[in-house]
């Protein structure tokens, strides 16, 4: 056809002929005279339209003998069947039908008037091949099994996909070489299949248009919705995580189609067996019609004893069918909240394991008995794959709780985790030898130290000013509901409370001490609390001031926690932000060189790093990589202290930090502790590193009283003249790159206890807006080059 793709092997004539030749041959044997008759007067009408043999090379001349195909189709295209069968003629792998069965146009009518279907996209490689491969098999005899039947998605008025399976029915075509054709041996064939998807290659044995389609192809199509879309939702569920959104509007498309309901919508809700409640399901971002917005929900209250038995006791579906109807009948919760969503109809379909309950599906609609037991039965066959997912994604987060308790609550860092799994392996294969096995003590040796926290300054002053606050508003808050009664009952015991807290408060204005808290929680358990029980009944008044100040206490304590809380809560999320950007530029860290890394909290973040050769398992070591991570560190000290006030524009109150780094220019060895289960130094000799680390920061310049560590610098300790230079270097990089200030000091360092001879570099920190990064142009290989 002129019309048809030039790219192709075929050149498509629409041709009749063979549908001809069988009316012939068939009128030289037909008896029945009424047959007979009706042969010859088709053959007869078909005599002024010989381009229905000789072959239609355009879609026009189709059109043009719509009427004439029609009547020599009929026998084909029985009228009979016209509204039952789903069918039409068309070419190989071009998107035209015509000569449609009643059906087929009604279904085409439904999609649209703009609507044309298509097959399925196959690409054009694929098209040329496949017509190449029934060259071969229909001409040439080969058999060559390569049957995919194509498919049609075609919309209903509803707007619902509907899927169509074709079969292709080829009985009167014709395929012949023309001249421009090269002859197929078996020695072509097994060269094709030697290199099946090289489409040169198919087009140098086909060239385009080498060869003649003629005739016609009839397709029937059968309606496989519902086998299509379980079928595709059993590959979602098998082969895809269901835990994102976008496939979580999959499912409930897919689920759409099966049941014919465009307005059908899907939760989930999870089970919790020990607690016997029902959970919304947050990790999927998956709605929960049962609990609507509450997180979970007591089993036996939250639904009827019908659906609890159906669903927990016995593991079967349970299907509302009219909710109006259901909630009148039923005052739970699992009726107000299918209201409360706009909810007609429902199917709660069981995930169980075993006959153990772990979830629940549900099925919702907003048209009442659009969902009911009959349709319910549809679920049968796709529970089992919705159950598999569910447990498959149930054990991919139980492995991501044991990587977040590897990660936050051990010390084995994945860095030197292959030599535990070494020792574990060998654990196992002495057990199961002559079940008799230990752990052998992990110990990497000659491995250097690197230690730095970011610490809050005067954190102990903070948290006693804190305290302090709340103790002088708490007895303060007392203090005016007593002067209150005692306007209304002059009573002796009220002169006696207020002189001991007026006692007590101006202890505490003076100076808080470790007992005064103390001292406080025995005054108003014994005195205050017994007091505050008599005047609730005094007056509506008092009553409410009493019930205010309640409100302010903290219930484990009995005790107001409102600076305390804004301290508390200000140093946990600095240590939570802190911490988890500390975690992220580690996993840049490593890419350095593999290294053991470990911090924890306390008022503020300290982290240990220790890098060797022995703690890699095939990675040789060089000092270069040693130099690198110091420069990373001290680089991200100083974003972290810029992290540090950045977050303090959200926190509920202001504290300042300061930084330190401890340089130790002798390796060490670490163990890994089995009783305390954590890493620490090797060695009597090695403890001394311990020892500085624990006392630096609270160590004097010498001569002074003043602390090393001070807000908006970053401190780094050594000892050795070597170090010094090394870091001065890094200190002068940092400058040029505008991490660091000109403010640079050389200090000494007090003695302490066990500790001499310790010397300090100290600069400035250069703070930069939130929205305004450092130039974060340093490079990592290119470090010496650029420190010398």
């Amino acid at each position: 056809m002129k019309d048809q793709k030039q790219d192709f092997p075929l050149d498509i004539k629409v041709s009749f002929h063979k549908v001809i030749e069988q009316y012939e041959d068939r009128l030289k044997v037909e008896e029945n005279p009424i047959a007979k008759n009706y042969i010859e007067s088709v053959l007869n009408y078909i005599k002024d339209y010989p381009n229905l043999v000789d072959g239609i090379d355009t879609i026009e001349e189709l059109k043009k003998y719509r009427d004439p195909i029609k009547i020599l189709l009929d026998d084909l295209f029985p009228s009979v069947l016209s509204n039952n069968e789903i069918k039409a003629v068309s070419i190989p792998y071009h998107n035209l039908l015509f000569n449609h069965s009643n059906r087929l146009k009604k279904i085409i009518e439904a999609a649209g008037e703009d609507f044309k279907p298509e097959m399925r996209e196959i690409d054009g490689n694929s098209k040329y091949i496949h017509a190449c491969i029934n060259i071969l098999n229909n001409y040439y005899d080969f058999n060559l099994d390569f049957s995919r039947p194509p498919y049609y998605d075609i919309p209903d008025e509803n707007g619902i996909e509907k899927h169509y399976r074709a079969s292709l029915n080829g009985d009167f075509v014709e395929l012949y070489p023309k001249k421009e054709a090269k002859e197929i041996t078996q020695d072509d064939v097994d060269e094709l299949l030697q290199d099946v998807d090289n489409i040169d290659l198919w087009k140098e044995k086909f060239p385009p248009c080498s060869w003649v389609f003629k005739g016609f192809i009839i397709v029937n199509l059968t309606d496989v919705t519902i086998e299509d879309a379980i079928s595709e939702l059993k590959t979602t569920l098998l082969f895809q995580k269901t835990t994102r959104k976008d496939e979580l509007e999959k499912l409930q498309g897919i689920f759409r189609t099966i049941y014919k309901v465009p307005d059908l919508r899907v939760g989930f809700t999870s089970y919790n067996i020990d607690e016997k409640t029902f959970e919304r399901v947050t990790k999927m971002n998956a709605k929960s019609f049962m609990l609507n917005k509450d997180l979970s929900s007591d089993c036996k209250t939250g639904i009827c004893e019908q659906s609890f038995n159906s669903l927990i006791e016995k593991n079967k579906k349970f299907s509302i069918p009219n909710v109006e109807i259901y909630a009148k009948e039923n005052d739970n919760l699992l009726a107000k909240n299918l209201l409360a969503n706009d909810v007609k109809s429902c199917i709660l379909a069981p995930l169980s394991k075993n006959g153990t309950l772990v979830g629940v599906l549900e099925l919702v609609a907003n048209r009442k008995n659009v969902l009911n037991r009959i349709n319910a039965m549809k679920l049968d066959e796709i529970l089992p794959y919705i159950i598999t997912a569910s447990e498959r994604n149930k054990n991919d987060f139980e492995n991501r709780v044991k990587a977040v308790i590897q990660s936050e609550c051990t010390s084995i860092h994945p860095s030197v985790l292959w030599i535990f799994e070494r020792e574990a392996r060998k654990f196992i294969s002495d057990y199961d030898s002559d079940g008799l096995a230990s752990f052998k003590d992990i110990v990497f040796k000659d491995v250097y130290p690197l230690y730095g926290q970011i610490d809050i300054v005067a954190s102990s002053d903070a948290r006693n000013d804190a305290i302090q606050k709340d103790l002088l508003y708490q007895l303060d808050v007392i203090l005016n509901i007593i002067d209150k009664a005692y306007k209304i009952e002059e009573l002796p015991i009220y002169e006696q409370v207020k002189f001991r807290i007026k006692d007590f408060r101006e202890d505490i204005d003076e100076s808080l001490n470790a007992s005064s808290e103390q001292k406080i929680f025995g005054l108003l358990q014994k005195e205050v609390n017994p007091l505050m029980e008599h005047l609730e009944k005094q007056s509506e008044e008092i009553r409410g001031m009493v019930a205010e100040y309640q409100e302010l206490l903290n219930p484990e304590t009995g005790i107001v926690y409102n600076h305390r809380k804004n301290y508390d809560d200000t140093v946990q999320q600095i240590n939570r932000t802190m911490s988890r950007f500390l975690d992220k530029k580690q996993s840049e860290a490593q890419q350095i060189y593999p290294h053991y890394f470990e911090r924890y909290k306390t008022d503020g973040v300290d982290h240990n790093m220790y890098i060797g050769a022995s703690l890699t398992k095939n990675k040789p070591f060089n000092a270069v990589y040693l130099y690198n991570l110091r420069l990373w560190q001290i680089k991200t000290m100083v974003e972290m202290e810029n992290k540090f006030y950045h977050l303090q524009e959200s926190t509920p109150m202001h504290l300042d930090a300061a930084s330190l780094i401890l340089v130790y220019n002798s390796t060490l060895s670490i163990r890994y502790r089995m009783d305390e289960k954590k890493f620490d130094v090797d060695g009597t000799y090695n403890a001394r590193y311990e020892i500085i680390k624990k006392r630096i920061d609270k160590a004097f310049i010498k001569g002074t009283e003043e602390r090393i560590t001070q807000k908006g610098k970053i401190v780094i300790i050594y000892s050795q003249k070597s170090d010094e230079r090394e870091y001065l270097r890094y200190v002068k990089y940092l400058q040029a790159k505008d991490y660091l200030g000109d403010e640079l000091e050389l200090l000494e360092l007090e003695d302490v206890q066990g500790v001499i001879g310790l010397k300090a570099i100290r600069v400035n920190v250069l703070y930069t807006s939130d929205k305004k990064d450092h130039q974060d142009s340093i490079t990592y290989e290119n470090l010496m080059e650029e420190l010398h």
